[in-house]
């Protein structure tokens, strides 16, 4: 995939464009790129995303922004994933938050990109002081002879699937129902670094301490999760806190232990997957009633991953 950047570089013309942040690429994204690549196979254009970085809320109203689902090159591996051929990605700033809708439309989209066919999601406002709604954007289009479709909200459990509820399922540990309305397990990518080392010691469950580039991580506690290392997926199960029993970590810590295997990794980036949660993280009132637990934790977790159902999953992992 192309990812342009820089606004004197050429794009590929005409095109089949949609616009937005896209935070997380859940179902309701999926919809749409689906949708443009679909036109864009039928009509030879080239199936393209606009998109901005930073998010517009970090600009404008950063006490407000919303922690960010993917990081960026997560969100670009994505989109190339779903068949995306260029990604014009424009950074947002206040010059361009000035920017009326007609203008954007009629100077990035059906000007730059030459779109024949623009798709937008439903109710996303663009354009300054967010003035730009579907029907301007219709309006707009039909003017210059061009199609303007607006796609569908994606409903589960008779809720809309969107950015801001997949945080707050993951801001209670509903990693279950976050990976339905994501179309895959919520994961995250971390460099392995050096940490107090409490659980090779301590507890007999050797762990690799983990700093996430992602700004979200699920509530505190202990979950069956898949580790990407070594070229692989494999079995493991993660803790999310503050170490309470160990007298508690000033921030927020995710540690993975890798089962059935022993070499060291630090300094590498793995990727770790969020299956299912176990239980809540507590303070414990001995090392030795942790370590009891732990051995509990590890076995529910064995027991997950024989299910029939979660090994036919993970095969399309």
């Amino acid at each position: 995939m192309k990812i342009i950047r820089n606004s004197e570089e050429t794009p590929e013309t005409p095109s089949i464009v949609t616009f937005g942040v896209f935070d997380g690429l859940h179902l309701g994204h999926q919809l749409i790129m689906r949708s443009v690549v679909d036109r864009a196979r039928e009509t030879g254009f080239a199936p393209t995303v606009v998109t901005f970085d930073p998010h517009p809320r970090a600009v404008l109203h950063p006490e407000s922004a919303p922690p960010l689902l993917q990081t960026f090159v997560q969100k670009m591996n994505g989109l190339e994933q779903l068949g995306i051929s260029q990604t014009i990605v424009l950074k947002f700033d206040e010059e361009l938050s000035r920017v009326s809708a007609v203008d954007f439309l009629r100077g990035s989209i059906f000007g730059r990109l030459d779109a024949r066919e623009v798709f937008l999601g439903h109710g996303f406002a663009f354009g300054h002081n967010r003035e730009g709604n579907f029907d301007l954007l219709m309006r707009t289009a039909a003017s210059l002879g061009r199609k303007a479709i607006e796609a569908p909200e994606v409903m589960l459990r008779k809720q809309r699937v969107s950015s801001t509820m997949i945080r707050r399922l993951l801001s209670a540990g509903r990693v279950n129902l976050a990976r339905r309305m994501l179309g895959r397990p919520y994961g995250v990518e971390s460099r392995v670094i050096e940490g107090r080392k409490i659980a090779r010691t301590q507890l007999d469950y050797a762990t690799a301490n983990l700093k996430p580039h992602n700004c979200v991580l699920p509530a505190a506690g202990v979950y069956v999760t898949l580790t990407f290392v070594d070229a692989q997926w494999r079995r493991s199960i993660s803790n999310v806190g503050y170490k309470p029993t160990f007298g508690g970590d000033a921030e927020v810590t995710l540690e993975s232990h890798v089962m059935d295997f022993s070499r060291e990794i630090y300094g590498e980036k793995i990727r770790v997957r969020f299956l299912h949660r176990i239980r809540n993280e507590i303070k414990f009132e001995s090392v030795d009633i942790l370590r009891a637990q732990i051995a509990r934790d590890y076995a529910v977790a064995e027991q997950y991953f024989k299910s029939a159902l979660v090994s036919r999953t993970l095969q399309f992992l």
